[in-house]
């Protein structure tokens, strides 16, 4: 099994396979999604960006200000130098489970796989925590947390439902991307479907979609 909650596993990866790559989901699948929690002047987080062109979209889409944080200082390498005629795009060699911002310094936090990637690797369940507080720190009173798993919400929900993050959970389907066209993704099988978790601070109750 891949070692992907090791920072070496990253580096090497990135260090041999430089092409963007994205997980799980493109931006124009979650699009719509992004657009329903988190406006276009935003302050945004991206944890765990990788190489992904997640930002790139995003700021060609018309949000101003993302932040980008990956534990491989390959990739936060490859990348700053990538973009470095896009200032609004921001990248950091950092650790989600231990985050270097001040309080309340962003209205949302985006991770796309990257809660996946921490519950693989060693004490994951305490990682998981440290990443869900350090996240909820950062956010400001009203901010979002958004994340993209393939991880049921019968297990994804026991981490993240916790008094500790003064979040309100709500769970959306979006279907996989097919490799045929004609296929119809069926959303009541969760192998043909990803879930998103949107946390999110001083909300009400609430509702799987």
């Amino acid at each position: 099994m891949a070692q992907y909650g090791k920072t070496a596993y990253w580096d090497e990866r990135y260090t041999k396979d430089p092409e963007p790559f994205d997980w799980y989901q493109r931006y124009s699948g979650v699009r719509d999604l992004i657009a329903q929690y988190i406006k276009k002047e935003d302050n945004i987080l991206v944890a765990g960006c990788g190489n992904s062109r997640l930002s790139e979209d995003l700021y060609e889409d018309g949000y101003s200000s993302i932040a980008n944080i990956d534990i491989s200082r390959v990739v936060i390498d490859q990348m700053t130098d990538k973009y470095k005629e896009k200032p609004a795009l921001t990248w950091q060699q950092m650790n989600v489970c231990s985050l270097e911002f001040p309080d309340e310094s962003y209205d949302a936090v985006i991770g796309k796989a990257t809660m996946d990637a921490v519950l693989c690797g060693e004490g994951s369940t305490a990682n998981i925590a440290k990443m869900c507080s350090e996240v909820s720190r950062v956010l400001n009173g009203s901010g979002v947390f958004f994340i993209v798993s393939y991880g049921v919400p019968d297990n994804r929900l026991n981490y993240l439902e916790n008094d500790d993050y003064a979040w309100t959970v709500t769970v959306h389907t979006v279907p996989k991307p097919t490799v045929s066209a004609t296929a119809v993704p069926d959303t009541k099988d969760a192998n043909s479907v990803h879930y998103v978790y949107v946390c999110q601070k001083g909300a009400g109750t609430g509702v799987a979609e």
